[in-house]
């Protein structure tokens, strides 16, 4: 055996092991506190790249599912109003029907009318009023609005609040008709409709309409009422909002006005005001509201499938969010058991270590009795 003063190779050895022990302790001790298996990019830098990229998903798929959410309020908000202006459509209708009785004298259809402008006004307030975070929702500028719902750019859903552009309608003033009676041509989408009524500057707008609403080929495809300004009014049944064209005895190369919007204000619905004050204009209108019921009908029926969507959409958003979460978990947080087994393990090591080193320092202590 030989004895050393300078260098203390056994102290060393203790030395280096102990400060190897007292790492490792660090390091149990960190992730036992922390709950973190990866702390640092050097605990374990593939796990760390990893762990990371998983986190956006986890966080962008969090706030995607209240996107969605935000999506589904919305819908909700817009049919919660579509309700009730389906209730104040059913109301017109039925004093359109009512209107359409002769049993009704003049004053008693102008009381009709009071009502119905009244709930005129009100479908516009709801059109107008319907707000989502100052947004509004049934003006017919909500559509193809995107909803991001996924961590990823452009995973997204539209939504659209529309009840479809109305139906192409024109005006047509009394004593603007043709000098001579003659037949109607009027052109749509390319097809030609041709009455067999016959109308001139003769006919009041009132004659004019009952004329028109009276003829088979006529009604087929659209709708003659007398406006609020006592003209003419022709409106197409046939869903196609560009404009047609009227000649004959409506006038001479008359373009009837495209359909616009796509809103659910009363002249959005209904394609111009409700006149129930005769009984031609009252049974124009059944038709009229009958089209309106049916597009708030289909605006709705479009709003629940969106919904339904939104609902599912968050159903897969929370399933993958929490797969991920448990992959994640996998690589970045801490094996509590297997962490405290390790923790417990280098508080052994480290205390025999500190008892090595003593009795390795300890040894060269002999080396003063030889100097003895």
């Amino acid at each position: 055996m030989s004895l050393r003063i300078n260098t203390n190779v056994d102290a060393l050895t203790a030395y280096n092991n102990l400060n190897k022990t007292q790492q490792s302790q660090s390091t149990s001790n960190e992730r036992l506190s922390s709950g973190l298996r990866i702390n640092r990019a050097a605990d374990d830098a593939a796990g760390l790249a990893i762990s990371q990229g998983l986190t956006s998903q986890i966080n962008g798929i969090g706030q995607a599912v209240r996107n969605a959410q935000d999506g589904i309020n919305v819908v909700q908000t817009a049919d919660g109003a579509l309700s009730e202006t389906h209730s104040i459509l059913q109301r017109m209708r039925t004093l359109a029907v009512q209107s359409a009785n002769d049993s009704n004298d003049t004053a008693s259809r102008n009381d009709i009318q009071t009502e119905v402008n009244a709930l005129s006004t009100e479908l516009d307030k709801i059109a107008d009023n319907t707000t989502f975070n100052n947004i509004k929702l049934l003006d017919g500028n909500f559509t193809s609005k995107k909803f991001q719902v996924g961590y990823a750019a452009n995973d997204t859903l539209d939504v659209n609040i529309s009840q479809g552009a109305k139906a192409a309608s024109g005006v047509f003033a009394a004593g603007s008709f043709a000098g001579t009676a003659a037949a109607v041509v009027l052109t749509h989408g390319g097809v030609v409709t041709t009455t067999t009524a016959t109308i001139s500057n003769a006919d009041t707008a009132a004659a004019a309409a009952d004329k028109l609403n009276n003829d088979a080929a006529f009604k087929a495809n659209y709708s003659a009422s007398v406006d609020k300004n006592g003209a003419l009014a022709i409106t197409a049944k046939d869903g196609i909002a560009t404009a047609f064209t009227a000649t004959g005895g409506a006038g001479t190369g008359v373009t009837a006005a495209a359909g616009t919007g796509g809103g659910f204000k009363a002249t959005d619905l209904l394609g111009g005001s409700v006149d129930l004050t005769s009984q031609v204009n009252a049974e124009a209108a059944i038709g009229k509201i009958d089209t309106a019921i049916q597009n708030v009908s289909t605006a709705r029926a479009t709003l629940g499938a969106t919904q339904n969507q939104f609902q599912h959409h968050i159903n897969n958003l929370t399933v993958t969010q929490q797969n991920l979460q448990a992959s994640n978990s996998s690589i970045q947080d801490t094996d509590m058991a297997q962490e405290m087994s390790n923790f417990t393990r280098t508080q052994v090591l480290q205390n025999a270590g500190i008892s090595m080193l003593a009795q390795a320092n300890q040894s060269s202590q002999g080396i003063l009795k030889l100097l003895g």
